[in-house]
């Protein structure tokens, strides 16, 4: 009998005798059981080394202890089974899936490829829209301005500013009686008020600097308004605004001031008073009869350029322009010309627009003159644009209090329906709203009166102008001579570009959300060291050290978005989410940050005041900033990125130190509190009687 498994030899020797004997064993009655081996069992088993030194043969009965014996186990031989043959068909299948999903991979990875190369050049063609139309340089110059940004008309170079396709250039020259190219605007002035698209022209900072430089040097006594952005202080106010300026009177004009929450009662004197301060860190100091209380430097030495006055403004909503015309009516009257000079995206164009139709532009001005571009891309305005000032007579002064007078005893109940609905307009976009009237223009009624649309005063891409046609031209308003004659003249001058500016790195739509164009809802957060605030992929602020938590208020465009991490992700998500919806600016992906320039930091050390105050704005170059309010009097040490060939600015004192008030509930299991939108206001208007109620 062969065994087929495996089994010790002390067990296969007992079960052996146990199927063939049966009772062949025997027990003694005492120690340990033996083994009655009969000669006649012919058994295949391997002898012992013991059996073998006993010389007993197998013939005999043999008692056999099985204490003394070896165990040794008996490993049966193994026969492997023989493989299972693949059949052919089956590996031919095999075969063919693989290859199938290797050709599947490839493809998925050309798709991926393609993909990319496609929102490459889709970035590549956002920032730079296609020129229409062809050159021609054998065409001369018009010798006619752009009417939207001021640039000389041509067909000659599509990067020099105020060019027009050939085609469409011919054509407005053909049609001078119907007015041709002096009511046309370049075909960068079209793009950015039609498609918010910017065509890169040859116009660098120097260039900029000497029209402006060149403007302010002619013959004759002028009176300078400097407007600067009181959203981007201390950015918006030139190094070397007195080399600039010359020997100028100047009046500061602190704009945009209807995008600030009022933090605490009185905070416009607040801010008209720091407008003051950053005039005499900029060099320009005030007129010696302004300067009670003022420090006493501002008396002793004699300044090129004299600040006569700072006024807060909204040159969108037309906060305080009213004040403004009425103030230098009143202190420059009519002795020269009036020129308004500041950095990019200040609002130039937009204050220029407000006063063309307003009591300090001649009555017909407003007709005559085209208005100027207004994009939030910066250099909107590339040369000189004008309107004839009015002269403040002693009879249209008093016209004009006496009109201001009564709009002052009028509520919103009183106003035209159209009023109230742009009244309501302006209340969602500003905190501060105004009302700028006329008091000497009254509309043609011969001919139908529309507002300012630059179809009308441009070009289509393809097609003729959408509201000039030839059954019903429109007729331009003329200027004669007589009333030309001896005026004086305000100008709007291009805007200079600022240096280690976040917005020169920017493409369109990126500066369309960076830049804040509403109000300006505050995002409050409390946050503990190892905390990381960023504020898109723009700039990111480390709360290093501290030894209590801290609130940190963001005063940005409402469109910027912030995201709050710890110390430890900080970099895994920067490089994960920038230039994707996260942190949404810049966009376009891999491909657009790999242009975009890294983040560089710089530590910062603040000391807390102990109070419900600011300590201090950390301003994220032109993109916003970080108010910093903690009740610890000890240093916090942070750390803020920003980048590389942009600023990051420590204002102290903050511009707004009571922010943190302006804030809703504390979300429940969150760092962040819920937003609060203060109430706008109208200026010199009552409050109607459903808001009494």
């Amino acid at each position: 009998m062969r065994l087929s498994f495996m089994l010790p030899f002390r067990f296969s020797r007992r079960l052996l005798l146990l199927l063939q004997l049966g009772p062949g064993l025997s027990t003694a009655s005492h120690g340990s059981p033996r083994l009655c081996i009969p000669p006649s069992l012919q058994v295949r088993l391997q002898q012992g080394p013991a059996a073998r030194a006993t010389g007993a043969a197998l013939g005999e009965w043999t008692m056999v202890d099985p204490s003394k014996l070896e165990e040794n186990f008996v490993f049966p031989e193994y026969v492997p089974e023989p493989d299972r043959e693949v059949e052919p068909s089956v590996s031919a299948e095999l075969q063919k899936r693989q290859e199938e999903e290797e050709r599947r991979q490839q493809l998925r990875e050309e798709r991926r490829q393609r993909r990319l190369e496609q929102q490459q050049r889709k970035v590549l063609e956002k920032r730079l829209h296609p020129m229409v139309g062809s050159p021609d340089p054998t065409v001369p110059v018009s010798g006619v301005n752009c009417s939207g940004c001021g640039a000389e008309l041509h067909c000659q170079d599509p990067l020099v500013p105020g060019y027009l396709p050939s085609e469409k250039y011919r054509s407005l020259e053909a049609q001078a009686e119907e007015g041709g190219l002096s009511r046309a605007v370049c075909q960068r002035c079209w793009l950015l008020v039609h498609h918010q698209r910017a065509l890169r022209v040859r116009v660098n900072r120097e260039q900029y600097r000497e029209l402006v430089r060149a403007a302010l040097r002619r013959p004759g006594p002028a009176l300078v308004l400097y407007l600067v952005d009181v959203f981007d202080l201390p950015d918006s106010l030139l190094p070397d605004l007195p080399d600039l300026l010359g020997p100028k009177q100047l009046m500061l004009l602190g704009n945009k001031v209807d995008l600030l929450p009022g933090d605490s009662p009185g905070y416009l004197r607040r801010l008209r008073e720091r407008l003051w301060d950053e005039c005499v860190r900029a060099g320009l100091q005030p007129v010696p009869k302004k300067t009670k209380g003022r420090p006493a430097e501002a008396e002793t030495t004699q300044p090129q350029c004299l600040v006569q006055d700072v006024r807060l403004i909204s040159a969108k909503t037309g906060f305080g322009v009213e004040e403004l015309i009425s103030a230098v009516q009143r202190s420059w009257r009519y002795r020269g010309d009036v020129y308004l000079v500041g950095s990019t995206n200040a609002g130039k164009s937009t204050l220029f627009n407000t006063l063309l139709q307003s009591d300090y532009c001649i009555a017909k001005g407003s007709d005559a003159i085209d208005r100027a571009t207004i994009s939030p891309w910066p250099g909107t305005t590339l040369n000189l644009l004008k309107f004839p000032i009015s002269s403040p007579t002693p009879y249209r002064l008093f016209q004009r209090n006496r009109r201001l007078k009564q709009e002052a005893t009028k509520s919103e109940d009183d106003l035209s329906e159209q009023e109230q609905k742009h009244l309501n307009q302006m209340k969602k976009q500003g905190y501060l709203v105004g009302r700028v009237g006329r008091t000497f223009y009254t509309p043609q009624n011969d001919e139908p009166t529309y507002e300012f649309d630059a179809d009308s005063l441009a070009f289509d891409m393809e097609n003729e102008p959408l509201r000039i046609t030839r059954d019903a031209p429109t007729k331009r308003v003329e200027l004669t001579p007589q009333e030309l004659k001896d005026a004086h003249w305000f100008y709007d001058t291009p805007g200079i570009v600022k240096e280690n500016c976040v917005l020169n790195y920017l493409t369109e739509k990126e500066v369309k959300i960076v830049l804040p164009t509403h109000s300006i809802i505050p995002r409050t957060f409390v946050l503990k060291p190892g905390t990381v605030l960023f504020l898109g992929a723009l700039g990111r602020l480390d709360y290093l050290q501290g030894n209590t938590s801290a609130w940190f208020s963001v005063v940005a465009s409402n469109l910027l978005p912030v995201h709050i991490t710890t110390l430890e992700k900080a970099d895994t998500i920067y490089q994960k989410h920038a230039g994707q919806t996260l942190l949404q600016v810049p966009m376009g992906g891999v491909e657009r940050m790999a242009e975009f320039p890294p983040l560089v930091s710089q530590d910062i050390t603040l000391e807390g005041n102990g109070k419900l105050e600011a300590v201090a704005d950390i301003k994220l170059s032109s993109a916003g900033w970080i108010a910093v309010t903690s009740l610890s009097e000890d240093k916090l040490h942070f750390r803020g990125y920003t980048p590389q060939g942009t600023t990051l600015t420590i204002r102290q004192p903050p511009l707004l130190p009571y922010i943190v008030n302006v804030k809703g509930e504390r979300i429940k299991k969150s760092v962040a509190y819920k937003t609060k939108r203060p109430l706008s206001l109208v200026d010199k208007l009552k409050s109607s009687n459903k808001n009494k109620k």
